[in-house]
């Protein structure tokens, strides 16, 4: 139910302009809609082109990033649901490039929450598979849709992670024991689908059996397209304090689309929103059975410390409300999407700009929406780790993906974490918990252990980044 007040609204868009002030984010877009789609609130500040001064609005194209990994869940599902496959059934045997040979099996559904056990690896990217394979796109097409592209990403990706091993310390962990953030798990469920799904490509099974459907006419994975559109965003990235703006899609993009190549706008994610709020249905075309959203929203696996991943969507509570929804991250791209049952409404944040905290925006719109204050303070409790864990925490961690940071033992009992950005204290606030804290957010870190109880790495956000 829609209880926001001028106080409130006030409030939550007084919210808006620090973040967006805070980091330079160039253009946003947002809405809260119901279940019938209704646009209970909605709001657009700064630019899809600030050199041009061209406004953001609801058909402005923003890339979604990892919100993308919700349409490859939802796809996964539907193939599941129609018994083309099994989320039961080992990986190998659906991408047998994948052997397996290194741990036990790591099933399908591992993949859709993040819990293969695969240490996260530097990211193999669209340009320099194609470029290997002397693919352009000016005479080969958009590579969205191009088959030997996907099939040498399918082939790199699944060895490389077919020769992880607790040995090469590619492993963190057996499948399902933790969840780590894994684009390659969700780059190789974009490849089932275009293997099972009756389709030349992962992008087209996604326009014919979900975008159409929908009637999301301006969402696609294609990079050409937005480059060339009007009403496309200018993609902004601060790099060493200097902002740089360019139209490059492929920028960071992974081989496979599955976890990351979606592009969309606020008034075509209203309708994807919508089906969720309505558990599956739209209009009269149903995409999976209310059962099938079910067993896609419901958490499987520890998140951060409040919330769980589900398949391709994390659950959280917020102010009582279970809330689920998805974040992503590019150049260029901040995006978040959301929605919960308890107060009927979904809530969709757009922005063109990198390293934005939209998802904090996200949560005080919800909490607007609901009546209650849409910022609250921050609070933390501190406790002490044990002075043995304490010790063996610091050192330093690295990741492929390139995440780095060392944990500092002070003389006080402190911990301090340092890394590209400078030095900060870690605040312990459990006996195995810790947060550090940011402008408008904290990130999480917590130690993680081997079945011989030893300090193997830290989960520091969504990822477990092992030590070096």
């Amino acid at each position: 139910m829609n209880r926001i007040t001028e106080g409130n609204r006030i409030l939550a868009e007084s919210l808006i302009r620090s973040v967006m002030k805070d980091y330079d984010a160039k253009g946003l877009a947002a809405c809260i809609i119901d279940h019938d789609g209704n646009t209970q609130y909605e709001i657009f500040r700064g630019y899809r082109n600030e050199e041009t001064k061209e406004e953001v609005n609801g058909d402005t194209i923003f890339g979604l990033a990892s919100v993308t990994k919700s349409f490859t869940a939802l796809a996964v599902m539907r193939l599941a649901e129609a018994g083309i496959i099994s989320l039961d059934t080992p990986l190998s045997e659906y991408i047998p490039e994948f052997t397996n040979r290194n741990t036990d099996p790591v099933l399908v559904k591992h993949l859709l929450y993040h819990a293969g056990g695969f240490v996260p690896q530097p990211r193999i990217v669209v340009d320099q598979v194609a470029e290997s394979l002397g693919l352009r796109e000016e005479t080969d097409g958009d590579l969205a849709y191009n088959l030997k592209l996907a099939e040498e990403g399918a082939r790199l990706v699944a060895e490389r992670l077919d020769s992880l091993s607790f040995t090469n310390r590619g492993l963190h962990g057996k499948p399902g024991e933790y969840m780590s953030y894994c684009n390659d798990g969700f780059g190789l469920l974009s490849e089932i689908i275009r293997r099972y799904g009756g389709y030349p490509s992962y992008a087209e099974y996604l326009n014919e059996e979900i975008l159409k459907p929908l009637g999301m006419t301006r969402s696609f994975c294609d990079f050409v397209r937005p480059a060339q559109d009007e009403n496309a965003s200018v993609l902004y990235e601060k790099k060493d304090g200097v902002m740089h703006a360019h139209r490059n899609y492929h920028d960071n993009a992974f081989v496979l689309n599955g976890g990351g190549a979606m592009k969309s706008t606020l008034n075509d994610l209203k309708k994807y929103l919508c089906m969720y709020l309505n558990e599956g249905k739209s209009g009269n075309d149903r995409l999976l059975s209310a059962s099938g959203i079910r067993e896609m929203i419901r958490g499987r696996i520890p998140y951060t410390n409040h919330s769980m991943y589900c398949y391709g969507l994390y659950s959280s509570l917020l102010d009582r409300m279970e809330v689920i929804g998805h974040g992503g991250s590019l150049p260029g791209v901040s995006s978040n999407i959301a929605f919960t049952y308890d107060n009927d409404c979904a809530v969709i944040v757009l922005c063109n700009t990198s390293g934005v905290p939209v998802s904090v925006i996200s949560d005080a719109l919800i909490r607007m929406y609901a009546g209650t204050a849409p910022v609250i303070p921050r609070t933390v409790h501190e406790q002490d780790w044990p002075e043995e864990l304490r010790r063996a925490a610091a050192g330093a961690y690295a990741s492929g993906e390139g995440t780095a940071f060392e944990i500092i033992a002070k003389e006080n009992g402190k911990l301090h974490v340092k890394d590209e950005n400078g030095e900060k204290q870690l605040v312990m606030t459990g006996m195995k918990t810790a947060v550090v804290r940011n402008l408008y957010s904290d990130t999480e870190l917590k130690p993680v252990f081997d079945r011989s109880d030893h300090l193997i790495g830290m989960m520091y956000g969504s990822r477990i980044i092992p030590r070096v």
